[in-house]
């Protein structure tokens, strides 16, 4: 890879664009998970045509404990058609990396059918490289296609950007079918697109950027947590551009990027608590409550989402 080469690369014209979402995991007032909200979003999502990806940090899934993840895959599950969730090591910072319990953990995500995603964990962030290279094969051995995930410190503190020589050997892997990409730099995501058009065509390389949507125009497709946002709206601007309307697609595009400059401001993680009251003000949740360990927002944030609905409102419905 030429470190060098901060150029975007060509833009791919009426492509289909694959649309994953992290799904927001709603919240009672009292801090309870709201199945049912849950439910309906989950269905909603469907609905869109976007690919509900689960148990990941939108959906809260790193504090959940087994019983709740094995509640939140069940009921995507129900839905039919192809969900991604999130295997995790529930470790601390000093921990020793346990290859096992990381393995059984995605046996248990490959079993329900669902496609595992390999979410970052403290011990795993700090292993060298040839070593989380190998992490990724063993996993391949052992549950067959799974994703990749590099995702940022300002997302998650075991975030870890895996360096070219690593996402390059990952690229290797055939069980490896695709990788979330969460550094929010678009440099890094070119030289991956590029990589991924010279060496495996078919990798299913997912944009995580919530600054930089508009990825997806260079072939990346995405898994974002701004589409639980609007699922629709994603879905309505994804299908401009496969339709070669580029007057509509940049219309949708354009605010729902400011929906995510917006909510995606440090600290990061808080934007769950916008997504909380955005759904909340399109009258898709009950309440703006998040998980007790998750950032929140100021009310005040309220009348700037409340703008941007209105807005979205009226280029999907007129």
């Amino acid at each position: 890879m030429n470190a060098t080469d901060r150029t975007p690369p060509p833009v791919v014209e009426r492509r289909t664009i694959r649309g994953a979402s992290a799904v927001l995991l709603p919240m009672a007032d009292d801090g309870s998970v709201d199945w049912a909200g849950y439910e309906v979003h989950l269905g909603r999502t469907v609905a869109a045509g976007l690919t509900p990806a689960v148990n990941m940090d939108t959906g809260f899934g790193p504090y959940l404990d087994e019983a709740d993840r094995a509640e939140v895959l069940r009921i995507a599950g129900a839905l039919g058609g192809e969900v991604i969730a999130g295997v995790h090591s529930d470790d601390a910072p000093g921990d020793a990396f346990d290859a096992d319990a990381l393995l059984a953990s995605a046996e248990v995500v490959a079993s329900t059918g669902a496609l595992p995603i390999l979410f970052p964990s403290h011990a795993m962030a700090m292993l060298p490289d040839d070593e989380i290279v190998e992490v990724h094969r063993r996993l391949g051995e052992r549950v067959g296609p799974f994703l990749g995930f590099e995702l940022g410190p300002m997302f998650h503190p075991a975030g870890r950007i895996f360096s070219a020589e690593v996402f390059e050997a990952l690229l290797g892997i055939d069980e490896v079918v695709g990788l979330k990409h969460s550094s929010l730099r678009r440099d890094l995501e070119w030289e991956r697109i590029r990589l991924c058009q010279r060496l495996r065509p078919d990798f299913r390389m997912m944009t995580g950027n919530d600054l930089a949507i508009d990825l997806v125009v260079h072939g990346s497709d995405y898994l974002l947590g701004l589409s639980t946002f609007a699922p629709d709206a994603f879905a309505a601007r994804d299908a401009a551009w496969a339709g070669g309307d580029h007057s509509r697609f940049w219309e949708l595009n354009d605010v729902l990027q400011y929906l995510g400059q917006f909510a995606f401001r440090p600290p990061v993680p808080a934007y769950r608590h916008d997504a909380a009251m955005f759904l909340e003000l399109r009258g898709w949740a009950t309440s703006h409550a998040t998980h007790p360990r998750s950032a929140g927002r100021p009310e005040s944030d309220r009348d700037v989402l409340a703008e941007i609905a209105e807005r979205i409102e009226r280029l999907l419905h007129g």
